[in-house]
């Protein structure tokens, strides 16, 4: 690829003895809709957990390239491998804001934003409240000038609606702005998630099983949202999913692990006829090699 904005290289990922990622390498284009497949256990959402920051990977490199600069997302979790100089105090001081406060918010001031599996709302918020906490980091946070209410907080907090309802309107939640999240269906939930991480304003967003529990009509309404991303914004999407008929249909490019390998990449045709993809979903007959 000429322009990957994310490289993963030799990722690792061991819980204790067992090895749930074995030397990952993968690259998501700028601007595209890349699709990260395989079988339950496959360790997808492992790989999201490392690039998110929920993880911090066992070995490996993962290169954000955002239009600002360019990260090592594992350096700035404060991982250390072999190497480095175990008694660098910028080394101890990443690792001790680690474990102190995670690392999800410093991945996500670097460019990269996701969803999750099982949706994690505010579900006691409205859906605008929602939209409107996400934009902490852009919102002026000057203790004082929210307590004087001056101009400057206030073009703040109108900039803040702004993107907010924008981001409802894509989503075709403005309806729902005042409506509590938990109260809404798991479709506009899923949706307003989607709202949300576009909020904290990404260059990358990882959608963890978007079209999970949907219905046809709100799988191809949720397929119009991501291309949208992509077309009119320029958001670079990584997907892990398990409607094919969806992944076949947006992607640009599938990435297919099994058992913590990857084990094809390409296009959505190469993909659908490859024998190693076949064999990992529906299993192959192992004196015969046939299906």
């Amino acid at each position: 690829m000429s322009d990957a904005i994310l490289k993963v290289e030799h990722l690792m990922m061991q819980f204790g003895g067992i090895k749930a990622l074995n030397d990952v390498n993968l690259e998501v284009e700028r601007g595209s809709i890349t699709a990260l497949i395989g079988p339950n256990g496959a360790g997808k959402t492992t790989v999201f957990n490392c690039l998110t920051g929920f993880y911090r990977a066992s070995g490996g490199r993962i290169e954000l390239n955002t239009r600002q600069r360019s990260v090592d997302i594992i350096q700035i979790l404060g991982q250390k491998f072999r190497g480095e100089d175990w008694l660098h105090p910028a080394r101890w001081g990443r690792r001790v804001f680690y474990k102190m406060f995670g690392g999800t918010h410093l991945v996500n001031r670097a460019g990269l934003a996701r969803t999750f599996q099982n949706i994690r709302l505010f579900r006691e918020m409205s859906v605008v409240e929602n939209l409107l906490v996400a934009q902490h980091r852009q919102s002026n946070r000057n203790l004082i000038a929210g307590i004087l209410n001056t101009k400057g907080y206030r073009r703040a907090e109108n900039r803040a609606l702004d993107r907010a309802f924008y981001w409802l309107e894509v989503v075709d939640l403005v309806d729902c702005a005042n409506r509590l999240a938990g109260e809404m269906s798991y479709g506009q939930q899923r949706r307003l998630e989607i709202a949300r991480a576009m909020c904290t304003d990404p260059e990358v967003v990882c959608l963890d099983e978007p079209a999970a529990g949907l219905n046809p009509v709100e799988t191809r309404t949720l397929s119009g949202i991501i291309r949208f991303l992509r077309d009119r914004h320029g958001i670079t999407v990584l997907l892990i999913e398990h409607d094919m008929g969806m992944v076949m249909e947006i992607s640009d490019h599938i990435i297919v692990l099994d058992h913590g390998d990857v084990i094809a990449r390409g296009a959505p045709h190469y993909i659908q006829h490859h024998d190693s993809v076949i064999a990992a979903y529906l299993g192959a007959d192992d004196e015969e090699g046939e299906i």
